[in-house]
């Protein structure tokens, strides 16, 4: 005996949305990414960045709570920028002790690939209130160039 299954093709979204859940839930850290750290799977932290063009920079911000600018080292080595440091715990307290335990302390590591052509020797880099903010100069031949358009009276002859 044959039986017919009624096909619900919104059973079938809801199977893929719950497999998506649970992906991110396993998969991405579900904290504020904008103040914490996040734990990369080597045990190595992390800093949460934010990259962005304008007309003549790129700008690099890195969320860095708990971190003293001596305790920050960038470099730009080709096109990749490493930001690097260690977050030191402030007090010692026994880990029995603790109630509960979420910020995370120990050294921290990020690289990011960067456009090419940057004035990379004229960077600076602003620290405060836990941000690390890096701005970059870009070189002449990426910055946007407007091109003007001139026009051209034709002169018809006369046909004599």
């Amino acid at each position: 005996m044959n039986t017919i299954i009624r096909w619900e093709p919104a059973r079938e979204v809801s199977s893929v949305r719950e497999v998506m859940d649970r992906f991110f839930d396993v998969g991405l850290p579900r904290h504020n990414h904008l103040w914490k750290l996040w734990e990369q799977p080597d045990g190595l932290l992390s800093p949460a960045l934010d990259m962005y063009e304008t007309p003549e920079t790129i700008v690099v911000k890195a969320s860095l709570p708990g971190v003293k600018p001596e305790e920050v080292e960038i470099s730009i080595t080709g096109n990749t920028l490493t930001i690097k440091g260690e977050i030191k715990s402030e007090e010692k307290v026994e880990e029995e002790d603790y109630y509960q335990q979420e910020r995370r302390f120990g050294s921290f590591f990020r690289s990011v690939g960067l456009p090419t052509a940057l004035k990379t020797d004229k960077a600076n880099a602003v620290f405060g209130d836990g941000v690390l903010t890096l701005t970059i100069p870009k070189a002449e031949e990426i910055k946007p160039k407007t091109i003007k358009v001139e026009t051209r009276k034709v002169i018809e002859s006369k046909k004599s």
